[in-house]
This record gives structure tokens, sequence and C-alpha cells, in this order.
């Protein structure tokens, strides 16, 4: 278990291990998997508010630009047509819904595979609190290129993220701070990275572990 405040020389050594559930923490890597999650959670943030108008709703008469005949030129409708400038859009787009469906055991079989990979890179921290003294950027900065952290995703198991720990990272672009309810795979792919306090641990065990057969209809993707 690894410490964000600078250790106690009174720390007991056994004190820093800490036993993860291999149900949640060494599920088999399944790239596919991820795959799916990471476009469903990327699909859901699509606004889909893009709108253009049809010769039918743009503005104007309808009158017949020219005679059919005679002219020597192309024949013409009215001024609305897709082919004038001003003219209506042809095959534009229009508000639409991106999201799409993905079974609630996928959902959950992602974040198992997203954890347990970020695991076998050894790049998954336990700490025991995301506590942090002050609201000082400049601290927290040192002290995450000290321990090699400077692209990271803090993660808490508390109702909401320690005021200092926020404040402190808020102006950082290399760290996030969730809280494990807000946790979500696309997040734990894109942060190379993650650090999590044993409450955060604690909660993603008892709603993903095959083991306990826990209830996990609660979990938000």
């Amino acid at each position: 278990m690894s410490s964000l405040l600078h250790p106690r020389k009174d720390d007991d050594p056994s004190d820093k291990l800490v036993e993860l559930d291999p149900t949640v923490f060494a599920h088999p890597i399944r790239r596919d998997i991820l795959h799916l999650c990471v476009v469903h959670f990327l699909d859901s943030l699509r606004q889909g508010t893009a709108s253009t108008k049809t010769r039918s709703e743009v503005r104007g008469s309808g009158r017949k630009i020219r005679p059919q005949k005679g002219s020597g030129m192309a024949r013409l409708g009215d001024g609305q047509s897709p082919m004038l400038r001003g003219g209506g859009v042809a095959f534009g787009p229009k508000p639409r819904d991106f999201s799409t469906k993905l079974p609630r055991k996928v959902i959950q079989m992602g974040m198992r595979v997203a954890l347990s990979a970020r695991v076998k890179e050894r790049n998954l921290r336990v700490v025991q609190s995301l506590q942090w003294p002050g609201t000082k950027t400049k601290g927290m900065a040192q002290r995450l290129k000290e321990l090699g952290w400077e692209k990271t995703l803090f993660v808490t198991g508390q109702e909401t993220v320690p005021h200092g720990l926020a404040c402190s990272s808020n102006n950082l672009l290399k760290a996030e701070t969730v809280t494990v309810k807000e946790l979500n795979v696309y997040d734990i792919v894109k942060w190379p990275q993650v650090v999590m306090d044993v409450d955060a641990v604690e909660w993603l065990e008892q709603k993903l572990s095959k083991a306990l057969g826990a209830d996990s209809s609660s979990l938000i993707p």
C-alpha cells in the first residue's frame, strides 16, 4: 500500500499490505470487452444536436425562378433548392441520440478487466486515505513528481472528493479526482496510473465480486 503523504518512521510495514479480491483485480484480460465499454461510454457523451434545414424548412418564396424553357439555361425550381446558395441542405444532419445500449453484466466485466489490467501493469496503487493538507497546487505537484504519479487518476470511496485533494489538484492537467461511484471503464483505460483509497477498493469488491454474489445493480457505468 502506497502513501500519498510522507510516511512516518514508526509505521509498521505489515500495515502496508492490502489483499485484493482476485475475482475483481485478477480477471482475464479481454480487449474486446474494453472496446465495447469505451465505445458505449463515448457514445453517451455525444450531444447529437447538429441540425440543418431541408428545402421545405428554408424561408423563401416557392415561385419558380425562371421559365422551364426558352432561357437556354438549366431548369430551376424555387430558391430553396439544395443546388443554390442559401437553399436547403440535402441529407444534412438532424438531432439524434447517439447513445447505445450495453448489458449491465458486460459493463461490470469491463470494470473487472480494466482494474485487472492496471494491477497486472503495476499501475494501480492503494493508499489508506486521500486526505491532503492544504490547498496549494505547488505542493501537490511536487509530491506527485516524487512518487512518479504525474498522470494519475485518484479514486476515493468517500461521498465527495477530499477538499484538500480536490483544490490542490484542480489546476493540474495530468491529474483527475473522482469518487468511486463516478468511476467508469473509460477513465481507468485513459489514465496510466490509478490511485484509490481503501474505501474505494472495498466498494468495488462489494459491487463487482463474483465470490460474494454481491448485488451490483447500483453500479454506475
